[in-house]
């Protein structure tokens, strides 16, 4: 499975790529940020964005993209910015026909790490462990962005046993 993390921002948007399967070491093949000046008018940073990633998307071809879910805080305006950065990701994938998850910042934590909770740091040494790296990638929004693939690739084969699951549950309510 090859699968494109991303880890949304306006300013810089994390993206990496790992392949592999559950259970069996992973390869990292790629990693890096899009970047956009702080000053740019709103518009031009989120084609900057869209022209990145469809570049990543292009180069690497994978199968899923799986991008951090907003989640609230404190500061709305970066909130919003992560959230039109989230946007345009899912809507390159889409556009493709490209699978889209979701994935918390909690639950990516606790699949790298085994803790809901770690910091920026313990996330980026277990990347550098769990892909067999020299040193950390930088900036964190990389590291980020791997993690997320990872957590991608050893949560999707229970997720689709839970949607097959849901589906069969569904279709047996209907045909009652």
């Amino acid at each position: 499975m090859r699968v494109l993390g991303v880890d949304p921002g306006l300013t810089r948007c994390g993206v990496g790529v790992v392949e592999g399967v559950a259970g069996r070491p992973l390869t990292m093949l790629g990693v890096g940020v899009v970047r956009t000046a702080a000053d740019a008018e709103l518009g031009h940073r989120l084609v900057a964005i869209e022209r990145g990633i469809e570049e990543w998307l292009d180069a690497h071809r994978p199968e899923f993209v799986a991008v951090e879910r907003v989640f609230s805080q404190h500061n709305v305006r970066t909130v919003m910015g992560t959230a039109q950065a989230s946007a345009v990701a899912m809507l390159c994938a889409s556009r493709r026909g490209i699978p889209v998850a979701l994935h918390t910042p909690s639950e990516v934590k606790a699949a790298v790490t085994g803790s809901g909770r770690a910091d920026k740091a313990q996330v980026g040494a277990m990347v550098t462990r769990l892909l067999r790296l020299d040193t950390p990638p930088k900036p964190a929004d990389a590291a980020d962005a791997l993690a997320l693939a990872i957590c991608h690739i050893w949560r999707a084969p229970a997720l689709n046993r839970l949607q097959q699951a849901h589906a069969q549950h569904s279709v047996r309510k209907v045909t009652r």
